[in-house]
């Protein structure tokens, strides 16, 4: 599995369909990546500001709570 990751390729490599097909997944791959990067940052903004919000909640129930 690790090889047809890095584009390891047991056959002749003058073939020009296997060189096109190997040039499309490794730009697949590093489109895929930049996604997993994308949404990853997404998601660590979207969990600080939920917990922002939850600690702006918490603070507020607190100062209406009778001593």
């Amino acid at each position: 599995m690790a090889k047809a990751l890095i584009g390891y390729l047991d056959s002749d490599l003058r073939d020009p369909r296997l060189t096109a097909d190997n040039a499309r997944l490794r730009a697949r791959v590093r489109e895929l990546e930049a996604l997993v990067l994308r949404l990853s940052e997404e998601n660590d903004r979207l969990v600080a500001a939920s917990a922002a919000d939850i600690l702006d909640r918490e603070s507020g129930l607190q100062e209406m709570q009778p001593a």
